[in-house]
């Protein structure tokens, strides 16, 4: 799922979950804009602690994007505190 792919090359990090904003439980996305060239939504797939997972990157109003977390995948992957930290690598779908 996350081979890296000529057009939409794999961004990886390591991010806190955080919990105080617009969706329940979310993770800030570095420079996802440069990485993407767009502060608009964004469909992507990737892992989160090995577990594949697809989402939509929502633009944060800050030039950035957050990454929504459901609940299953939360629980997939056994966290769910704000502060819990996780690895994360994605990229574009399509």
């Amino acid at each position: 799922m996350t081979t890296d792919h000529p057009d939409h090359p794999e961004l990886a990090f390591t991010a806190p979950l955080e919990k105080d904003g617009a969706f329940d439980t979310f993770l800030t996305v570095p420079r996802s804009v440069q990485h993407l060239g767009t502060g608009k939504a964004v469909k992507v797939e990737g892992t989160l602690d090995g577990t594949a997972f697809e989402a939509t990157l929502m633009p944060s109003g800050q030039r950035g994007h957050w990454l929504p977390l459901r609940k299953a995948l939360r629980q997939q992957i056994g966290k769910d505190a704000a502060g819990d930290t996780v690895h994360v690598r994605l990229r574009r779908r399509g």
